[in-house]
């Protein structure tokens, strides 16, 4: 034992402090094949699009972090395109807020490359802001665009007109439809009235 400078280094200390070392790495002393360790970062892999990110989230009903994603992907790509406004437009809608939704929506669909189910829940935003003529013109463009391929857009083009139908009759009735909204798919809703 040395302890001229106060420390004890017996062979016994070194030998414990030295397992102690050894168990503290990622794979202990001997690490079994069998267990689970998180994988490092390969940052030699490109990241996954936070588009493609926002539009897995808002499958699968998650609107706020789909909103999160949706920004991250603006950031990434220095500016907000027709595709980004469209996600985070749809992912107002899903939480209710219209007014957002509505802004986000337009703005998308003044853009050439706008997509026919952008169209489609602008005029599911305006049928729930009770602008049913205007909304009309969107489902309108939207079946127009899409060739008449999409259930949940025929369905919206159908309601529309047959609500404008019941308020050219001015049917005190028309103005008391409730409307709910519903999810088709990732990013097309439709509307339903209510009875």
């Amino acid at each position: 034992m040395n302890r001229r400078l106060g420390r004890v280094t017996s062979p016994a200390a070194i030998l414990i402090a030295s397992l102690g070392l050894a168990a503290c790495t990622t794979g202990g002393i001997s690490a079994p094949e069998d267990t689970v360790f998180a994988p490092g970062v390969d940052y030699s892999e490109d990241a996954v699009d936070g588009v493609e990110v926002g539009n897995r989230l808002l499958a699968a009903g998650q609107f706020e972090l789909a909103i999160k994603s949706f920004n991250r992907a603006a950031l990434d790509r220095g500016g907000i395109d027709t595709e980004i406004l469209a996600g985070l437009g749809t992912a107002h809608l899903g939480l209710g807020r219209l007014a957002q939704a509505e802004s986000l929506l337009r703005r998308a669909v003044e853009n050439d490359d706008a997509q026919p189910s952008d169209l489609n829940n602008l005029g599911v935003v305006l049928m729930e802001a009770g602008k049913a003529a205007e909304a009309e013109q969107y489902f309108r463009r939207a079946f127009a665009l899409d060739n008449g391929e999409s259930a949940a857009i025929r369905d919206n083009l159908r309601l529309a007109l047959a609500n404008s139908e019941i308020s050219a009759t001015n049917n005190p009735q028309a103005n008391n439809n409730d409307y709910a909204l519903v999810r088709r798919s990732r990013s097309e809703f439709t509307i339903q009235s209510s009875p």
